[in-house]
Order: C-alpha cells, then sequence, then structure tokens
C-alpha cells in the first residue's frame, strides 16, 4: 500500500491481516475509550440488533454485547475476526457473532439493524460511497448510522508527533499527501463528512467533534501505535535503517517529556469527527 494510488481489496486484506497481531496487542487497550464515547451516543439496549463494520478485535463490538444487544462485527482482515471471536468466546458472549467480509459489500440482508457503527472503517474504504451505502442498506427505517473518523492529521497527535519526530530526523522526509488526502483523512473536514451522510441517503445528519484522549507510556509505546493502527504508518517506515528509529524515539522521548513537564509518559489528544444519520 502507498499513499498516492487506491490498493486492491485483497492488498488491503493482506495488509491488515500482517498488522493484526499488534493491532490487538496495542492498538485495541487504546481504542476502546474511543469506542465508549462513540457508544454513549447510541441509543444501545438489551436486544437491539448493532451492526460494527471494520470491527478490527473489538475495542467497540465486545462492550456493546457486554451491553445486551444483539451484535455483528466485520472486518474484512479474517486474523483480526478470529482474534475477536475468540474475545467473545472468552467472556461467554452468546449474543456475538464475528464475521470476516468486505464492508463495501457486506453479505448481510436489507433492514436487519437498529444501528450501523463504524469506528475508523469505513472511513478508510476506497469507496467511501459504497461503504455508507452498505451501512444504510441493512439498517431498517428509523434506525442509525453512526461513523466516526479522523480529523486531519496535524490534530491526530499519535500520527503528528511521530511524522514530526521523523521530519526532524530524516532530511528530505515528506509529509503526508493533501490532495488527495490518504485514506484514513479522507473526510477530516466535518463538512465533507457530514455531505457524504447526506448523499448516502441518511436524514438529520449530524457531525460532532469527538477528542481521544490516548495515555502513551513511552516513546516505544507510541512508535507501536503508530506502525500497527493503520497500514499507512507501517508502510512509511518501512525503510527507515534500525539506527535511524533510534534516534526517530529518542526525539519523541524529548517530545513526551515536553508534553508531560518532564515525565516519560504524556496523554496525546486526537481529533475525531462523528456522524450520525438516520435511514
Amino acid at each position: 500500500m502507498t499513499t498516492t494510488h487506491v490498493p486492491t481489496t485483497e492488498q488491503i486484506r493482506e495488509a491488515w491481516n500482517r498488522l493484526a497481531t499488534g493491532f490487538d496487542q496495542f492498538v485495541t487497550p487504546e481504542t476502546t475509550t474511543l469506542a465508549q464515547e462513540t457508544l454513549r451516543h447510541v441509543d444501545l439496549r438489551p436486544g437491539r440488533r448493532l451492526l460494527d463494520v471494520g470491527a478490527g478485535s473489538g475495542a467497540l463490538s465486545i462492550p456493546a454485547a457486554r451491553s445486551g444487544a444483539q451484535v455483528v462485527a466485520t472486518d474484512l482482515a479474517p486474523t483480526m475476526i478470529e482474534r475477536l471471536n475468540e474475545r467473545a468466546r472468552s467472556e461467554g458472549l452468546v449474543n456475538f457473532e464475528g464475521r470476516a467480509m468486505d464492508g463495501q459489500a457486506l453479505e448481510l440482508d436489507d433492514d436487519t439493524f437498529d444501528v450501523a457503527v463504524s469506528v475508523n472503517g469505513v472511513s478508510l474504504f476506497p469507496d467511501l460511497a459504497r461503504g455508507l451505502a452498505e451501512l444504510v442498506r441493512v439498517t431498517r427505517a428509523g434506525g442509525r448510522v453512526v461513523v466516526v473518523a479522523f480529523g486531519p492529521p496535524q490534530k491526530v497527535e499519535f500520527i503528528a508527533f511521530v511524522m514530526g519526530a521523523i521530519k526532524a530526523t530524516v532530511p528530505g522526509f515528506a509529509a503526508l499527501p493533501t490532495d488527495p488526502p490518504p485514506l484514513p483523512f479522507q473526510v477530516a473536514d466535518p463538512d465533507v463528512l457530514r455531505a457524504r451522510l447526506s448523499e448516502a441517503g441518511l436524514r438529520g445528519v449530524e457531525v460532532r467533534p469527538l477528542t481521544w484522549d490516548m495515555p502513551i507510556d513511552s516513546a516505544d509505546h507510541l512508535w507501536n501505535v503508530f506502525t500497527h493502527s493503520n497500514p499507512l504508518g507501517a508502510q512509511l517506515v518501512a525503510d527507515l535503517p534500525e539506527e535511524v528509529r533510534t534516534e526517530v524515539k529518542q526525539v519523541l522521548r524529548g517530545m513526551l517529556r515536553e508534553r508531560s513537564g518532564g515525565a516519560p509518559a504524556a496523554v496525546l489528544h486526537a481529533e475525531l469527527n462523528l456522524g450520525i444519520g438516520t435511514v
């Protein structure tokens, strides 16, 4: 995967499969607070049917199932779904099903769910319109669709810190492109997200700001979150020699200490957009 061309579905599947172990270890625990905040915007009661698209290894879908909702979680990467189903089985969640499938062509019936949610999932799809149309198709009339997506990269600090440290260490290191932006930031502008949700046929669309507070223990922790959160991050650092990575982490240590007032750990923030509409 690169930042300049649209990857194929198979390339995306394999890239996420390779990241699944590290994603589960480093990213899912951090995403739990974001998922909990997202669920506060959803009228979730026991027995309601919830779909989670781009579910990863369960930061949102597992808590949703714990609440008593009937949950189906989908992800393109089979390895993510394997980990997700293992977690659900270990908790005895009989109201949960994880299925590997393409969110741009869901193998689900029309009008099935009360709520369809996607946190940094459908907003990463090469065909965003198709992904949103699928969320709408499988949600019943009167049901809600909720999409959470990154704001601008400079306001997603776990990305901005690492990119800044690399640019300070590697002369000529290129910034992320802006026209078009990488897929994770294609709806960073809340007006664009609002327009895309409306174009998908949703009524009463609202876009609300969210701030994701991410406790970071160390430079190594931040590096692991960045390189396992998305194939883009892994690709950006893939060719950096080990000695350069060591220098980048040293810069990150200084950045974290500056943020925290001298401690090695710090809280980083990310601005996101939460879009919600009615079918």
